[in-house]
């Protein structure tokens, strides 16, 4: 498997040919020495090749130059996608600590109204994905996601003034709406400042605050629980202040995060044109406005995508049970609502581990599909425990524990799709399937915990252990398409192509809007 990654390499090392490629470009366009390009760009080139040419700078990095360029972007750009990310979890099942804090007595929800309040969520988060599906290829990313984090905070803190369910169904929809953004932002974010395999760590980093979230958010909720107001309940002032700090980590965003490595005003011209040649590689591109129906067309024969869709479901129903009624899940083994929030914790700490093994076990071996396997036998494992060791707390509680390994299935999903699918309009709708996909599984998730089923919930239980079976077959057969396609690639006429291209590879190849089916020297990591 390690083979899939050798494409960065060996494209890498067509790609040091960059500079004299950009002298000749610039001799076709009848530039001098030093002179900036004039003529008007192709529309199927990104904005980062057009960047590079016009750019004085043609300075090949060294290994230490590009360690030091790394570690300078990390500290810049991944902590606020970490914050971002983790009050994203945060407020998403903040319901779910007002849950076990009385939200349900206090506004007289009746029968199923609690799961359909967590189930319209996912529904406004599905249909959000319509629009931002284009927005995302018109708009500068990263506004576009301090504004929604901005919005989604105020969503929050209105939450506080729900006062009946009609209501509470209000705030939840708009949540829905502003959080959809958050994973498609996120993941061409991410894959415009690092090569493939770099990629992976990076995610991991940002979607560990899922992890810490249901630490912090378990903290959270025992802090509130000891409020004791009668006129301004505990989970009321819980809502207003996560909403808070939500707002003004948007407004971070929106100064913090650049749109673009070639808007990075933390990075010198040189370090720009250094990091943009190292990651063309990737043959994803970094920005194109230009909207090509073909390639939302190709979405729709494109098996990966398919197979891609059908595991986020899977993988999401589960993680759909758990972060709307771990909670629930818990205090109805026994234990007291203070106490429910804060065994909730040790979730977090699986989920991060569980994470960064992932995303470094990645970044080192590749073998994405078996990582997702790997992750998914233990939630297996704890779907089994939690249907049939219904007579022992310990063992529901590890059967809880256990399927929380499986959010770090999610991240490389994510991964998987920022870098294999190429070609800017497929790329955006792409990633707002997956996100759209993650929301279908929960709200397939919640729907299992019907009130007839009470206290066990037994069905939403073998639901966990036959979805994390199923994603984990669905993993495989991924491996399976990704090693015939690249296969195919290889065959003589795909060859002979490749051999045609190699000339330009190094520049306008690089960086043409064309998408991962159609480029013949593209490579699918697995």
């Amino acid at each position: 498997m390690a083979s899939t990654e050798k494409a960065d390499v060996n494209a890498k090392t067509r790609g040091d040919a960059s500079s004299s490629d950009t002298s000749s470009s610039r001799a076709h366009h009848g530039t001098g020495e030093g002179e900036k390009i004039h003529s008007p760009p192709r529309n199927d080139l990104d904005q980062a090749y057009w960047y590079m040419q016009q750019s004085d700078n043609a300075v090949e990095a060294s290994p230490l130059q590009l360690s030091r360029l790394r570690r300078k972007i990390d500290w810049w750009i991944v902590p606020i996608m970490f914050l971002c990310y983790t009050m994203q979890f945060i407020d998403k099942v903040s319901l779910n600590y007002a849950a076990v804090m009385g939200l349900n007595q206090e506004l007289k929800l009746k029968a199923n109204e609690f799961t359909n309040a967590a189930t319209w969520f996912f529904i406004a988060f599905l249909i959000a994905e319509v629009p931002n599906a284009i927005i995302l290829q018109k708009v500068p990313v990263a506004k576009w996601l301090g504004a929604n984090v901005i919005l989604w905070g105020i969503a929050t803190a209105c939450t506080a003034a729900a006062h009946n369910y009609p209501s509470l169904l209000a705030a939840r929809i708009f949540l829905g709406i502003f959080e959809a953004a958050i994973a498609p932002c996120l993941i061409l974010i991410s894959s415009q400042w690092y090569t493939k395999s770099e990629a992976a760590p990076r995610f991991s980093i940002w979607y560990a605050g899922l992890g810490v979230g249901q630490i912090i958010g378990g903290i959270v909720s025992y802090a509130f629980q000891q409020v004791k107001n009668p006129t301004f309940s505990g989970w009321k002032i819980m809502f207003i202040v996560l909403g808070l700090v939500t707002v003004m980590i948007g407004a971070a965003t929106l100064f913090i995060l650049p749109d673009t490595p070639m808007q990075a005003r933390f990075l010198s011209e040189a370090e720009k044109v250094m990091l943009l040649k190292h990651v063309a590689v990737n043959q994803t591109g970094i920005r194109n406005k230009k909207y090509q129906w073909s390639q939302a067309l190709e979405i729709l024969t494109d098996i990966q995508l398919w197979l891609m869709l059908l595991l986020t479901i899977l993988i999401s129903i589960s993680s759909g049970v758990i972060t709307t009624y771990s909670a629930t899940l818990i205090r109805n083994f026994g234990y007291k609502p203070p106490q429910a929030a804060l065994l909730n914790m040790p979730s977090g700490l699986v989920s991060i581990a569980s994470t960064f093994i992932v995303g470094y076990g990645v970044r080192y071996t590749s073998n994405r599909w078996a990582w997702i396997v790997g992750c998914c036998v233990p939630g297996i494992l704890g779907g089994g425990l939690m249907s049939f060791a219904t007579g022992t707390k310990a063992g529901q509680l590890a059967g809880i524990y256990l399927i929380n390994t499986i959010t770090a299935t999610l991240i490389v999903i994510y991964q998987w799709t920022g870098s294999n699918v190429a070609g800017q309009t497929k790329r955006v709708i792409s990633v707002a399937l997956i996100s759209g996909s993650f929301s279908v599984g929960n709200i397939i998730g919640p729907q299992t915990f019907q009130d007839k089923d009470k206290p066990q919930y037994i069905p939403a239980k073998i639901t966990v252990l036959a979805t994390q079976a199923a994603a984990a077959l669905v993993a495989f057969v991924l491996f399976l398409y990704y090693a015939w396609a690249n296969k195919r690639k290889h065959s003589p006429s795909a060859a002979a192509v490749e051999s045609m291209a190699d000339g330009a590879q190094s520049g306008e190849r690089l960086w043409e809007d064309v998408t991962d089916k159609k480029n013949p020297t593209y490579r699918y990591v697995y």
